[in-house]
């Protein structure tokens, strides 16, 4: 080979070098680099890393301190984590989220332990409002006085001129005033429905309690909420949601949210990632909603109902519950119209979820689904219940067979569990909230918290499933303990589980290069800390997309 030759393949090699070493430099950018962390990455139970780099709103590189280094420039903000532990951002898959800005605005009445301070909390609250104007929410749990249902006689005089619908915990029963019976034309001639209940005094009146669909009796007379109310309601709920960790949310009924959500995007003021569900029984209705598959708002979701709740004993069961002879709950909605609207929406490839709570009504549903998949052919269809709270043990392996996603709320399981046992017996909750049967059957399980029937705090969630100790306390080592976590697992059903149960695995639930830089920093390691500390394990800083949504406030000290 010529010397000439020799120099140019010289030349071009090292031009090669240089090129591919601009090349990796401009593509190594970060605009944001974490360091000296704990990074629980999600990829699998006990992967860590030590740092993360991200560019726009999106993850560049993770690895170690050294490696992420590499990729600073002049302009690279830094931010040293302290040891602090970092997971992804948490995804809740069970909100309601347009109820819960609602409730934060709203009267508080769940942990109103008595008649007296039920009654004087909404005596309080109906004095800032005008003539006319509907109290709502609230979700009030009568367990906390001994189990008497509220009656209209304990607020009417405080509330006679604003109509009153409040919600129990559940979301199942409300309490009505007379001014909202009167508004929705309920009286003791009112006939008996089939699929709810008018609860009534000694001498046939209504009461003001109405279960299952006698709530609609009085909702639907609830006037529109104005799109101001929505703005405000949807700001606080966000803001309440980052502060727990929360980065997405699938809102389970979202007919007030969509338009609102799409208006705060436009404004850049939308926080939170969120999909959103129209109702399955108006599954070809359009309501305004278009499909969406962005990285802020998603559609494609259809929520149903099979059943009520367990506390209000609207849940359905193959037996009766053991505090009630001849009552083994009901369901909302027949199984004939459940098969009808589910085999015809998912020939138009919606997701289907639906609400399933006693061992009847999943079984039932189970059924539909498995019905489902063989007439409309095989695909990913990633059918979910929602709750899946109280199941037949011959039915938890059909999930994994059916490919069925159960989208459960841990906290309930420590809530429910101070009374659940007198109403359907100990044998039943041997498989209530069985997130280790479940997880031993290769069961898909996405978690949330059903917010505002419940804290909207996964910290809470996880503490829940990994102790299942309940609230009062007296179970020091958990409820039906037998169906207890791990702290992986129950990470990975609040985050990876998470995003593959709204078809999102690609974008988020790990912190993965290339995913979206959602994350959160917390006070304490998960996985390291005796688990009944967990629930004292706070949320530091929350980050959407690489920007920071939420940081806690510091005390500071004064003379």
């Amino acid at each position: 080979m010529k010397y000439f030759d020799k120099k140019v393949i010289a030349l071009a090699f090292i031009f090669i070098l240089y090129a591919l070493a601009s090349c990796k430099k401009n593509i190594g950018i970060a605009d944001l680099i974490i360091t000296d962390a704990t990074i629980w990455t999600g990829t699998n139970p006990s992967h860590t890393v030590q740092a993360l780099a991200i560019a726009g709103d999106t993850i560049l590189a993770i690895g170690t301190n050294e490696e992420i280094e590499n990729l600073k420039s002049t302009s690279t903000k830094v931010v040293n984590a302290k040891g602090k532990f970092i997971v992804p951002g948490f995804i809740d898959t069970h909100v309601h989220l347009m109820m819960g800005g609602n409730a934060l605005l709203s009267v508080e009445l769940r942990d109103a332990n008595t008649p007296q301070e039920f009654a004087k909390r909404i005596a309080n609250y109906a004095e800032t409002l005008e003539v006319g104007q509907w109290i709502l929410e609230g979700n009030w749990d009568h367990t906390l006085w001994g189990g008497e249902l509220p009656n209209k006689v304990w607020i009417d005089k405080y509330t006679k001129d604003k109509p009153t619908a409040l919600y129990r915990l559940d979301g199942h029963m409300i309490l009505a005033n007379s001014a909202a019976l009167k508004i929705a034309g309920i009286d003791k001639n009112t006939l008996k429905l089939n699929s709810g209940e008018i609860v009534r005094n000694a001498d046939g009146s209504p009461s003001g309690i109405l279960k299952g669909s006698a709530m609609n009796l009085v909702l639907n007379k609830i006037p529109p909420m104005p799109e101001m109310q929505k703005f405000t309601a949807l700001k606080a709920a966000q803001n309440y949601l980052l502060s727990n960790g929360v980065t997405s949310v699938h809102d389970v009924d979202s007919l007030g949210t969509y338009n609102a959500a799409k208006k705060i995007m436009a404004s850049g003021a939308l926080k939170i990632r969120m999909y959103l569900a129209k109702p399955l029984n108006r599954w070809n209705q359009d309501f305004g909603m278009s499909t969406e598959n962005n990285k802020w708002i998603k559609t494609g979701l259809l929520k149903g109902f099979v059943d009520g709740s367990l506390g209000s004993h609207t849940a359905a069961f193959h037996s009766d519950y053991t505090d009630v002879d001849g009552d083994s709950g009901f369901f909302i909605t027949s199984e004939e119209n459940l098969n009808q609207w589910i085999s015809e929406a998912d020939k138009t490839k919606f997701q289907i979820t639906v609400h399933g709570i006693g061992d009847r009504a999943i079984h039932t549903l189970l059924n539909i689904y498995e019905h489902v998949s063989t007439k409309n052919g095989i695909r990913d269809r990633r059918f979910r219940v929602e709750h899946a709270q109280h199941l037949a043990p011959e039915d938890i392996q059909r999930f994994s067979e059916l490919n069925v996603i159960a989208s459960m709320q841990p906290y309930h399981a420590i809530d429910d569990g101070r009374w659940a046992e007198k109403l359907i017996g100990a044998e039943r909750i041997k498989t209530t909230y069985a997130f280790r049967s479940l997880l031993d059957a290769n069961v898909k399980i996405a978690f949330g918290s059903d917010w505002p029937v419940a804290p909207a705090s996964p910290i809470d969630g996880i503490y829940a499933a990994v102790t299942r100790r309940t609230l009062d306390d007296k179970n020091p080592n958990g409820w039906v303990p037998e169906q207890k976590i791990t702290v992986e697992e129950a990470l990975q059903a609040y985050t990876k589980d998470a995003a593959y149960a709204s078809f999102e695995e690609n974008r988020k639930g790990t912190l993965e290069v290339g995913k979206l830089a959602d994350f959160v920093i917390l006070s304490d390691d998960l996985t390291k800390i005796d688990p009944v500390e967990i629930r004292n394990v706070q949320v530091l800083q929350t980050y959407v997309g690489g920007e920071k949504r939420y940081e806690k406030a510091t005390k500071t000290s004064g003379k």
